[in-house]
């Protein structure tokens, strides 16, 4: 919209100095005109130039940003999720969760079949299978976390900010009560810096190849879910790196 008004204002502004120059200015004076009129298309162009690649920068950069805060995410996301397979919970202290990575462990199972005795009344048994899982051993769960930057990954990257981090329960449909995380930072935190007027543009984005909203989370207060609202292409661009 800029450009498009920027363009309107040069066509009326040329129009309106042809005229002047032609019925009001001295042909002697015309290459004094000449100059002012090369001055003033070299810094429309500029401007012009600014407009269409100010917005193309600002992408390129913020796309960087956004990936290097999804890589902390979707690790702390994990380090959630294993926290809570270990202990039942997650937890919104992060000197815990570190603590956890390098001191918890995983119950290694195995499934197999037992034989049992069923009671089907009058006197009368008979014999059924039933699966169970045995714990046969323990791995660490640092070993899931290997050449990871676990310790610093509460860090917002680019900043000397840390993610926002809540936990809480959420009773579901058949009455039990389920655990629930969720980690945010606004957008205007990790653009913090950059042109206001496009961030400002950047916390309303609606498009579905965009993160909607004004701020990048994963995981839910209000639902059971451990998602983030980034669409794909973000995992395809760290899986790539």
């Amino acid at each position: 919209m800029n450009i498009l008004l920027i363009a309107l204002a040069a066509l009326v502004v040329t129009f309106l100095l042809a005229y002047v120059i032609v019925n009001f200015i001295p042909r002697k004076l015309h290459w004094i005109i000449s100059i002012a009129l090369f001055a003033i298309a070299a810094l429309l162009a500029v401007k012009l130039y600014d407009g269409i690649m100010k917005p193309i920068q600002f992408n390129k950069k913020k796309v960087s940003k956004f990936t290097e805060v999804i890589r902390n995410l979707k690790l702390l996301r994990e380090a959630e999720v294993a926290h809570k397979k270990v202990t039942g919970k997650y937890t919104d202290k992060p000197q815990e969760l570190i603590n956890f990575i390098e001191t918890g462990k995983f119950a290694v199972t195995e499934a197999k079949n037992v034989t049992k005795t069923k009671r089907i009344g009058g006197g009368l048994t008979t014999e059924i299978e039933v699966r169970v899982l045995d714990t046969i051993g323990y791995e660490p769960v640092k070993a899931s976390f290997a050449g990871k930057d676990y310790k610093n990954m509460f860090k917002i990257p680019g900043t000397d900010k840390t993610f926002t981090i809540k936990t809480g329960e959420i009773e579901k449909e058949n009455g039990n009560v389920a655990p629930v995380f969720e980690i945010t930072v606004p957008k205007e935190v990790i653009l913090a810096g950059m042109d206001k007027d496009l961030i400002a543009v950047e916390k309303k984005a609606i498009a579905s190849n965009e993160i909607r909203g004004d701020m990048i989370k994963v995981g839910s207060l209000t639902e059971v879910n451990d998602n983030g609202n980034w669409p794909p292409s973000y995992d395809v661009a760290l899986q790539t790196k």
